[in-house]
């Protein structure tokens, strides 16, 4: 993928180096009101993904993911042309919880029409080896197997996870998430079982204390059945407060990585 943004950049170095950072409501401004000046296919995916390049009238510009509704692939067990809402509902589920691990999503029209738009998060270019990154029990991936958990996720991939040059982890596509029906499959199963780290438990608890603000959050871009399922998650994890045991054969379908 960074060859794609070199390209869209028109750079003529492979260096590898990104654009300055930009704080979240700068990123989620420029998402919302810049002009798209590139786009390019990402020719790899189910779905019909853009590397789009953005700029504004200021002269700031910014490299993003575009994911247009046109562009779903059909799925029996999601709606139809639901997955760009879906980005967006675990955008806001991070931002609710303080965690900052998925980067500023919102809905906007495209070149391709209506979609979801999310900042672009360069990754380092030497992050280690992936296995021991994301298999360790830190604090940090603990969030994100909480988080997997409550949103549902059925599509955590190794290659949905990335660490960018600053050493902080992210975490992008989260399309096949906020299902009413059990569909958790992730590649990050060493807490199954385990207690949930307090801290990380106590921030659950302000999802259930503000449900209805919560739920507005999610109202445009969930069903009700869908939101429902997402607060007896949180409410069953916080009670419990343990991971579940998982199935080999049903949340864990790309063996241990």
């Amino acid at each position: 993928m960074p060859d794609l943004f070199l390209e869209l950049r028109n750079q003529d170095d492979t260096s590898g180096q990104s654009l300055p950072p930009l704080a979240e409501e700068e990123a989620l401004r420029l998402l919302e009101t810049a002009e798209f000046t590139a786009a390019k296919l990402i020719p790899w995916g189910s779905n019909y993904s853009f590397a789009v390049a953005l700029a504004d009238s200021s002269g700031v510009e910014q490299l993003a993911i575009y994911k247009p509704r046109a562009g779903e692939a059909p799925l029996h067990d999601f709606r139809g042309g639901t997955l760009f809402r879906r980005e967006v509902a675990a955008y806001r589920l991070s931002k609710r919880l303080g965690w900052g691990i998925v980067p500023p999503t919102i809905i906007r029209q495209g070149p391709h029409g209506t979609g979801s738009l999310q900042l672009y998060i360069q990754p380092a270019p030497d992050a280690g080896d992936p296995h021991e990154l994301w298999g360790d029990l830190s604090l940090e991936n603990e969030r994100f197997v909480l988080f997997d958990h409550i949103a549902n996720n059925a599509d955590r991939k190794l290659s949905h996870c990335l660490l960018d040059a600053s050493g902080k982890r992210w975490g992008i596509d989260h399309g096949l998430t906020f299902n009413e029906v059990p569909k958790l499959r992730t590649v990050m199963w060493q807490f199954a079982g385990m207690p949930i780290t307090e801290s990380l438990r106590r921030d659950l608890g302000p999802l259930l204390e503000q449900r209805e603000a919560c739920a507005e959050d999610f109202k445009a871009l969930l069903t009700h059945d869908e939101i429902d399922a997402f607060f007896a998650r949180v409410d069953a994890l916080h009670r419990s407060g343990c991971y579940p045991d998982l199935d080999p054969y049903r949340n864990i379908p790309y063996g241990w990585w």
